[in-house]
């Protein structure tokens, strides 16, 4: 047993460090942590609580890596990032009034939607379809603030869910599409770990050692995003979606 405790930490940083790979490219890094967490012991508030203290560094470096690749439109960030970061304030505090379990059926429905839409969705987009101007930040800005506030209520998906939209209604490419989601995805989690945090559920001698893996996976994940493009991100999409969908079905 007294193995078992000291090799927990490395156990953790570990998964960590495989998921903020995934979560950078596609989303769903969430389907390691949260089952890691609660095999480390954690009941299921304290780990919720705890997965956004260190999944936050993942999406937070990620976005870093993408900013520097010149994927991220600075002036699209100054929307979305705090509409993201209000929305999932909003859904936190509407979690209260009204149970998550209703939207199982839904997410599910759009889970394996997405996976389809992304699987088909063309190698790059058509000239003349993307979004640009003020249309182009009234969609980001709007996408930001609903999907912040799923994260903020329930939470498996964003990322994928923010990636898709961002295709959907923006026209942008998938490598573009996952750069401009880690605005989003960064600010909702910075916000649920803000109120978490004030609420005490965040056990930092658990999130802190997964910190690191977090930090380097989310490096690394946007690194192969940037220099794969949009194959790697359409396979790592339609992959989390389908496992995402297929846990949501295990929970109904």
């Amino acid at each position: 047993m007294h193995d078992l405790e000291l090799l927990r930490p490395a156990v953790l940083a570990c998964v960590a460090l495989v998921a903020g790979t995934v979560d950078a490219i596609g989303g769903g890094g969430g389907l390691l942590t949260l089952p890691a967490l609660l095999w480390a012991g954690l009941p299921p508030h304290l780990a919720l609580g705890t997965n956004k203290g260190q999944s936050v560094f993942g999406s937070g470096a990620a976005l870093v890596r993408y900013l520097r690749a010149g994927l991220v439109d600075p002036a699209q960030a100054r929307v979305t990032f705090p509409l993201g970061f209000a929305g999932s304030l909003a859904g936190a505090a509407l979690v209260l009034c009204i149970s998550p379990e209703r939207l199982r059926p839904l997410v599910l429905a759009l889970l394996a939607g997405a996976a389809v839409f992304v699987a088909l969705r063309r190698a790059a987009p058509q000239a003349g379809t993307r979004r640009e101007g003020r249309t182009r930040l009234v969609l980001a800005g709007s996408t930001a603030l609903v999907i912040g506030g799923y994260d903020g209520f329930f939470g498996p998906g964003t990322g994928t869910f923010l990636i898709v939209a961002f295709v959907a209604l923006l026209g942008d490419g998938l490598a573009r599409a996952s750069a401009e989601a880690k605005v989003v995805n960064f600010a909702s989690n910075l916000a649920a770990l803000v109120l978490f945090s004030t609420r005490g559920v965040v056990v930092w001698r658990v999130a802190l050692p997964m910190t690191a893996g977090q930090l380097a996976g989310g490096w690394l994940g946007a690194h192969l995003a940037v220099r794969r493009g949009d194959g790697l991100v359409r396979g790592v999409v339609v992959v989390i979606a389908l496992a995402l969908a297929a846990w949501q079905a295990l929970q109904l």
